[in-house]
Formats: C-alpha cells, structure tokens, sequence
C-alpha cells in the first residue's frame, strides 16, 4: 500500500518539479509580402517627363491626371497636373490642406521636403502614419509654371499594419517619381 502511495505521489509531483519555466504559445504567423523591385519606364506627357516602375498600369484621362495603378497591391498613385497661375500659394496651401486632413485618423504625418535646384524641382512628401485613407502624399513645382501633386490610395480598409509593405512600396515609387521628374518648356 506503500509503494502505491509513492508511486502516486510521485506521479503528481514530477510534473511539477520538472518545470521551471512557462510554456509560451507560439505567436501567429505573419504572412511576408515582397514585390517585385520593378524595371522603369518613362513616362511623358505634354507638360512633364518622369519615371516610374513599370509594375504599374498607366491609366491616363487626359495629361494633368493619371493613375498609376498595382493591381496586386489594390493600390494607385494618382497625379493630377495643374499650370500655375498666380496661384502657386494656394496650390501649396490646398496640397498641404489635403494631407493633414488626414490628421484625424493618422497617428503621426511626416513632412519631408524636397529641393533641386538643378532641376527646377521643389516640393515635399507627406508620410501618413497609421490607419488614413491615404498613406502617402506630395507635391513638386518649379514656382513659376508647372505643379503636380500626388496621393497613393488603397481600394481595400485602411489597416496601417495590413497595408505597410505595399504602402512603403509605393512611396519608394513616389520618390522615383519626384527625383526623376523634369519639366516640359
């Protein structure tokens, strides 16, 4: 009667004994999205020449707007065109207005100018950090004639943790755009 005592005993406490440490559940598994690194293409139209990757659909209603479209992302870049007028002010003011309307549901909106001389090339981009309906926006100008604005959307809810690696994607595209931009006299 003894031995069996033991035995139970035993077997209730060895379980006990032999661990010292928690178990720990293993974490989901996070699928890994990579896209393609893209091949440029040049773009031209009437007013301006840029490039861009050419795993994008060109989707042109005219030349001051275009959509570049990424099909496997449900996602676009759209430009949008405009000659300055005396306006260059309120240009800058509306494309600033439109990016921090984003505020209300952005976490942070980084602002990060952009200037080459060189090229006549002045502008900035706009970082949206967090669940926005836009995660990226920007302006570029030469001050005198042209101004071109762009915004990248999703056709999909806004998830900033969902949609980061396509969203940073696209906006090493709109840096492409905005350094490879020159200006049609």
């Amino acid at each position: 009667m003894k031995f069996r005592y033991a035995i139970v005993v035993i077997g209730l406490l060895l379980p006990v004994i032999s661990c010292k440490e928690e178990p720990i559940p293993k974490p989901k598994a996070q699928m890994r999205l990579e896209y393609p690194a893209g091949k440029l293409a040049t773009l031209e139209t009437e007013n301006f020449i840029f490039q861009y990757n050419q795993f994008a659909n060109v989707e042109s209603q005219d030349s001051k707007a275009i959509t570049l479209t990424y099909p496997d992302m449900k996602g676009a870049i759209f430009l949008n065109y405009k000659k300055i007028d005396n306006n260059l002010g309120k240009l800058i003011n509306d494309a600033k207005r439109l990016s921090y309307e984003h505020a209300v549901k952005a976490d942070n909106i980084v602002e990060q100018p952009y200037v080459n001389p060189d090229e006549k090339i002045y502008g900035a981009l706009f970082e949206v950090q967090g669940n926005a309906a836009s995660q990226s926006q920007f302006f570029v100008t030469d001050s005198t004639e042209h101004f071109l604005t762009g915004a990248v959307y999703f056709a999909t809810k806004p998830n900033y943790d969902s949609i980061l690696p396509a969203a940073a994607y696209l906006q090493n595209d709109i840096r492409r755009i905005i350094e490879s931009i020159k200006w049609k006299d």
